[in-house]
């Protein structure tokens, strides 16, 4: 006798969706990053990148270190052991072409920064790069046009846009609580090549490097000047190399703290350089750099005068604001300590007196290049500022040739520093 079989049972009900609780934050989002070059930056980048749900949760991002290249064996054991990467390469392209990776930060030397961040535009990646772009302004302008076609977003590591003391002051410029701007000094001025038994690295070779101080310190200082005044239409500059020659490196040196051979060989950029320029609503300025000044380690300094006031800012006392405007009570400059309400200082500390760091800058900047990201506009510093901030040193280059004045090249794109400071 055959057994009838059981009537079949009622079809199984999925398992409802989880509903997030009222008032709950949705999951982050997942960024894959990727990085090219595992140095001193490259290491500054990551931790950036960490610190974002942290001092931005509201950027709903998780950012997911997913692949670090760098050529050199112990630099890819650091990324993944020190820094937290899941992998690391030799080949930058396998950067690019990893599917998880979603943005590139691009931290290699100069000479390299054309290469890696034109293919880096054309696989679609948006990048973040350090300053300057390139060795020369033709450098920077392949980069801005590989990044136009490609419609990518970019960010240029141009840190001292971000700390608030330089927010506060763009604030009361651009408000006219100075007044007509009248002119601006500014200068960059370091020591870190000042020891003459210092090595020939690729920083000395123009083949490698393009200009010295030009492109390495005043494109910071220049881009600076521009987003806080305006725009620097015209210049002219001088430029001299104090340490006419340097001894070369020993076997597998590349930077500048380490032995070297007893063989010397020429500088071939300049140790210092002093610029003229006009901006291009009248006003005037001047600026200097140096990599071998004896004293100063890190003196950058801001200074911007109105006929109703002026700011003085340097970047070794970075939570400092020296301000005189007409009406004070006391006659001369007065001291602001950043609080909350310049910048993102209240992201990083409570109140006034406890100081912000440089590495929290790179952290503003990574929220702004992951913010830019998240939403398809460009927030960041970008290309095209960087691309600005080479015109200028282009035409500094010009007048070193001829002694003349030379008109800045315009810069067609999204032009940060002339747009509202972005609110994430």
């Amino acid at each position: 006798m055959t057994a009838t079989p059981p009537a079949p049972g009622p079809e199984p009900v999925p398992a409802p969706e989880p509903v997030p609780a009222p008032g709950a934050a949705p999951a982050p989002a997942t960024i894959g990053v990727g990085l090219i070059s595992v140095g001193w930056m490259g290491r500054l980048h990551s931790r950036a990148y960490r610190a974002l749900p942290d001092h931005f949760p509201e950027l709903g991002v998780h950012p997911r270190l997913v692949v670090a290249a760098d050529p050199i064996e112990a630099a890819r054991d650091q990324a993944t052991s020190r820094l937290g990467y899941d992998r690391a390469v030799a080949d930058f392209h396998d950067v690019l072409a990893d599917p998880e990776v979603d943005v590139v930060s691009i931290c290699s030397p100069n000479f390299l920064h054309r290469e890696m961040a034109v293919a880096a535009a054309e696989a679609g990646k948006p990048f973040w790069i350090e300053k300057p772009m390139g060795r020369y302004a033709s450098d920077s302008r392949a980069i801005h046009e590989a990044v136009q076609r490609a419609g990518v977003v970019t960010s240029v590591g141009f840190n001292y846009r971000h700390a608030p003391a330089v927010q506060r002051a763009r604030e009361l410029v651009r408000t006219g609580r100075l007044g007509r701007i009248t002119n601006v000094r500014g200068s960059l001025l370091a020591d870190y090549s000042a020891d003459p038994a210092a090595p020939l690295t690729w920083r000395f070779e123009r083949e490698r490097a393009g200009s010295g101080v030009l492109g390495d310190l005043l494109s910071h200082g220049l881009d600076l000047a521009q987003y806080v005044v305006g725009r620097i239409a015209s210049v002219t500059a001088l430029a001299e190399t104090f340490i006419a020659d340097r001894p070369l490196p020993g076997a597998g040196i590349v930077d500048r703290s380490a032995a070297a051979t007893g063989e010397r060989k020429p500088v071939e950029n300049e140790d210092y350089a002093a610029l003229l320029f006009r901006f291009e609503d009248g006003a005037v300025g001047t600026m200097d750099s140096s990599r071998v000044m004896r004293g100063p380690h890190a003196e950058y300094t801001l200074e911007v005068y109105g006929t109703r006031g002026s700011i003085r800012w340097d970047f070794q006392r970075l939570n400092e604001l020296e301000v005189f405007l007409d009406g004070q009570e006391v006659d001369g400059y007065a001291t602001h300590y950043v609080a909350p309400g310049d910048g993102e200082f209240a992201r990083f500390q409570p109140g006034a007196g406890t100081a912000m760091g440089y590495d929290d800058l790179k952290t503003v900047e990574a929220a702004q290049f992951i913010a830019s990201v998240r939403r398809g506009e460009q927030l960041a510093p970008s290309v095209a500022d960087g691309l600005a901030a080479a015109s200028i040193v282009e035409a500094a280059e010009a007048s070193l040739a001829d002694g003349a004045w030379h008109e800045v090249a315009r810069v067609d794109g999204p032009l940060t520093y002339k747009a509202a400071t972005p609110v994430l």
